[in-house]
């Protein structure tokens, strides 16, 4: 938040879309703030009874009218998932609060929904040029929801049938770890690349595209990827969901071997011997990928 912070600072003003999709996530977050005003314990999604699940319907109702009211459509398109990603945080706060038997889920609600939120915020304090509703990478693609639904299958399925599985805390808060450390390390790229990061690979190079080596491309030459691989992975380790631990691992380490092997192409043609000469340096990041086969 600190290097978010300092990045808007240092590249001046945040813009409409992203003040109106910061207001919101911070709105729809606010859900977590329900157990004080209804008086009630800080598990209210974990309680029994209707009264918890009848004040977040009101407040999602209350919410996203108070959303229509303020933005225009262009803004409401982008508020309301903004919205929707604060509101699944708050949710996972209140899961995570407590004993309940959800608490690890909590953890993972918040991971994922602020991973995608600060996947746009960052996109508007870097390079609002590129900005869309793409950002938010809510629809990366039909294989990453398969993924993202086949892990809630999981951990509902075991959680019925082998309830003391989900109940590892040390191994969550190992997972818990590894997804602050993806996502760390995923932010600090993208800022430190600035206007040079994109979600989509560019085919071709602009004015203002420059080779960044420096910060944590010192490290790794795909930081941005080697974050997004760990985060992906802690998600299933937090959930302790065995079978999902071993898909992501390998569904993301092919995705990226032939993501990195695509990009390299495009930055040796880019950059020529420059590159070249900082790949034989730095390595790529990700277990025995060597990237691109190419010499000039």
């Amino acid at each position: 938040a600190a290097m978010m912070a300092a990045a808007v600072a240092r590249r001046g003003r945040l813009g409409q879309e992203g003040r109106a999709s910061l207001c919101s996530f911070l709105l729809g977050a606010s859900v977590a703030a329900l157990p004080v005003l209804l008086g009630a314990s800080p598990s209210l999604l974990a309680a029994p009874g209707l009264r918890g699940r009848l004040a977040l319907a009101l407040h999602v109702a209350g919410v996203n009218a108070a959303l229509l009211l303020i933005y225009p459509r262009p803004l409401y398109k982008i508020a309301v998932r903004a919205c929707f990603l604060g509101f699944a945080f708050g949710c996972g706060l209140l899961l995570s609060a407590g004993r309940s038997a959800w608490r690890h889920f909590g953890w993972y609600m918040c991971s994922l929904s602020l991973f995608h939120y600060s996947e746009y915020l960052v996109t508007a304090i870097n390079n609002p040029r590129s900005l869309s509703l793409d950002s938010f990478l809510l629809n990366h693609s039909f294989e990453y929801n398969l993924a993202a639904l086949s892990s809630w299958v999981e951990f509902t399925l075991e959680k019925l049938f082998f309830p003391e599985l989900k109940q590892i805390t040390w191994l969550s808060t190992v997972g818990l770890l590894m997804v602050i450390f993806g996502d760390c390390l995923r932010k600090a790229a993208m800022l430190t690349a600035g206007s040079n990061f994109n979600h989509i690979v560019q085919n071709e190079k602009s004015d203002t595209h420059t080779l960044v080596t420096s910060g944590v491309y010192g490290w790794f030459r795909h930081p941005s990827y080697v974050g997004w691989f760990y985060w992906s992975i802690g998600t299933q380790v937090l959930l302790c969901n065995p079978i999902c631990v071993v898909g992501y691992a390998l569904a993301s380490w092919r995705f990226f071997r032939e993501r990195i092997e695509e990009e390299e192409i495009t930055l040796i043609h880019f950059f020529g011997e420059e590159y070249l000469e900082y790949k034989r340096k730095v390595p790529s990041g990700l277990p025995f990928i060597k990237g691109v086969k190419l010499e000039l």
